[in-house]
């Protein structure tokens, strides 16, 4: 008798092959028979008439702090998703000298939008070291596995000290000690290393992150540690305003070190062909045996906004600040009577942040999210398409939208690729053969950004639903979140089903499945608010042989680990 029988599913199981019905058993948490008639089992799914898939592996996450707190790292958990790599853009609080706690929260809040108070109240600070933070991590009991970089931005402080944060270039001692420390958490089951080179990341207090000027020297070391120690991961952000410049720098460090360096790839609207450049470098590099892979999302990079949000588009008009620490159903009433409509419309923002104010008036990249969320709409649904229609100012259009009903409804501002207002560009970076599925972003950018549910999404919209142009085949999307996305961070045990693998996977209702509308829950340590999207359809989540999800909520089960690097089998 097997601990559990998975019934006559359709069995899509990563590799991107045929799909096919027949059993899965499990038992001692590892896959032990995927298809055929399997024996009985002391736990039964029936399967019939859904999808049996691998459990996601979500390499682009933000849960550095709040894995030492939830058990069940929501939003993720809820989403399907079993194994999460965290420490990206390098982010992070370990390595940690005691007295600089409250500088790499600093950094974190204002670069991920994550409550400092949340960090603050939420952290259990138990390690200095990197290996004792992995530690840490082993100590707590949680639903998912969990894998961790080593972000640059904590090494560089913990090695230099305040000089780590400003653009003072490394001295060969300190590149030398920030080698050492990398290799000790390689060793102790790091999976790689990050750093961020964008001017959009800044910390609460407007400065730089550790690391966004440091030079060839300084990443060229980190590399030479990451080939020394023989496994992880070279991540990187970079807006790449020297596109040349900037990949010849990586293509270098790849080239010498011979390490995998994956960065991040979006369209950016003020370069909206730069992506194209970037894969054509990256293939040229390949050519010459570069191990360099594009990390690209399923959807534009967008915020949602409604009244409750710190900013929306009448947050810094005159007459909205005076009704804005009012419940939201006060406020509500407010807005419906004429007079003040017509009084905060003839208003104009002011004070405030300028970025803000000239985003949220580009009303043809605005749009109303709708319901069921549309993230992929046509340019006639913008604000500015739906004022010309009606003959009126667009500032009267999303005025009403946010004063409708209950106040709940949400305006959509895509801010990276939707450049051309579709997903054109996104299925060109999706398709091409050096880039991996990455950037849900989960525990992240909580008051603007929710796309923790980015592997529903590409199931819902990419393979299902999606209208506005090709579909992707089931298989394939399966494949680009579980086997890729593993086999992006060597992770050689998980993101198949096949016997002897682990046993992480989820079974799923597909014509059932879909995104909730967003919601503001403030569900964090002290009370701190973020923006949840739960999802339905998933019967059941399954990690390490354990049902840990059961028809959207959790089970209670805790088998999730941490993931060690090497130590992967």
């Amino acid at each position: 008798m097997h601990e559990l029988v998975i019934r006559g599913g359709r069995i899509v199981d990563g590799s991107g092959g045929a799909i096919f019905e027949g059993d899965v058993a499990v038992d001692a948490g590892r896959l032990v028979q995927v298809g055929g008639r399997a024996g009985r089992g002391r736990e039964e799914i029936d399967a019939r008439g859904r999808l049996v898939t691998p459990g996601w592996v979500d390499i682009h996450s933000h849960y550095d702090g709040q894995a030492t707190w939830d058990p069940y790292l929501t939003p993720s958990g809820g989403h399907g998703v079993t194994t999460v790599v965290m420490g990206n853009c390098g982010i992070g609080f370990a390595p940690a000298r005691p007295q600089r706690r409250d500088w790499l929260i600093n950094v974190m809040e204002g670069v991920e939008d994550i409550p400092g108070t949340a960090l603050h109240e939420g952290i259990r600070w138990r390690w200095e070291s990197f290996p004792e933070y992995l530690d840490a991590l082993a100590d707590t009991p949680r639903a998912l596995d969990v894998a961790a970089q080593v972000p640059h931005s904590a090494l560089r402080d913990y090695v230099m000290g305040e000089r780590g944060a400003t653009r003072a270039a490394a001295g060969d001692d300190e590149i030398a000690r920030m080698g050492a420390l990398l290799g000790d958490a390689l060793r102790a089951g790091a999976v790689g290393f990050s750093t961020s080179r964008t001017r959009l990341h800044l910390a609460a207090d407007g400065s730089a992150v550790a690391g966004s000027f440091a030079d060839e020297r300084e990443l060229g070391g980190l590399a030479e540690a990451l080939r020394a120690a023989g496994h992880g991961v070279f991540q990187l952000v970079s807006d790449f305003r020297d596109a040349g410049a900037e990949f010849a720098t990586l293509r270098r460090l790849a080239l010498r070190s011979g390490v995998p360096v994956h960065y991040v790839l979006v369209q950016d609207p003020e370069a909206p062909g730069k992506w194209r450049t970037l894969l054509q470098l990256t293939d040229a590099a390949a050519r010459e045996g570069a191990a360099l892979t594009a990390l690209v999302g399923c959807r534009p990079v967008g915020m949602l906004i409604n009244l409750d949000s710190r900013h929306h588009p009448f947050s810094e008009h005159l007459s909205y600040r005076r009704i804005a620490a009012l419940p939201l159903a006060e406020r509500l009433r407010c807005l419906r009577e004429p007079g003040f409509r017509a009084q905060l419309l003839a208003e104009r923002p002011s004070g405030g942040s300028a970025w803000w104010r000239t985003r949220l008036a580009q009303y043809e990249n605005l749009y109303r999210l709708g319901d069921p969320p549309d993230y992929e709409p046509a340019p006639e649904r913008s604000i500015a398409a739906i004022a010309a229609r009606q003959s009126r100012e667009p500032e009267e259009v999303v005025y009403d939208i946010l004063a409708a009903g209950d106040g709940s409804d949400w305006l959509y501002l895509p801010l990276f690729n939707y450049a051309d207002a579709s997903y054109d560009a996104l299925q060109a970076m999706l398709a091409h053969p050096h880039s991996v599925l990455s950037l849900a972003d989960g525990g992240a950018h909580c008051g603007l950004i929710c796309d923790a549910g980015a592997p529903t999404f590409l199931l819902t919209h990419w393979v299902r639903d999606r209208v506005r142009g090709p579909r992707l085949p089931l298989a394939r999307a399966v494949a680009m979140q579980s086997a890729r996305t593993a086999a992006a961070y060597g992770l050689r045990d998980r993101g198949r089903l096949a016997p002897g693998l682990r046993a992480d996977l989820n079974v799923i209702d597909f014509e059932r499945l879909h995104l909730q509308q967003p919601r503001w829950a403030n569900d964090l340590p002290a009370s701190g608010r973020r923006l949840l999207q739960p999802a339905q359809g998933y019967v059941a989540t399954v990690c390490a042989g354990r049902v840990t999800w059961r028809d959207g909520a959790p089970t209670g089960e805790l088998p999730g680990r941490v993931v060690r690097g090497a130590a992967v089998a």
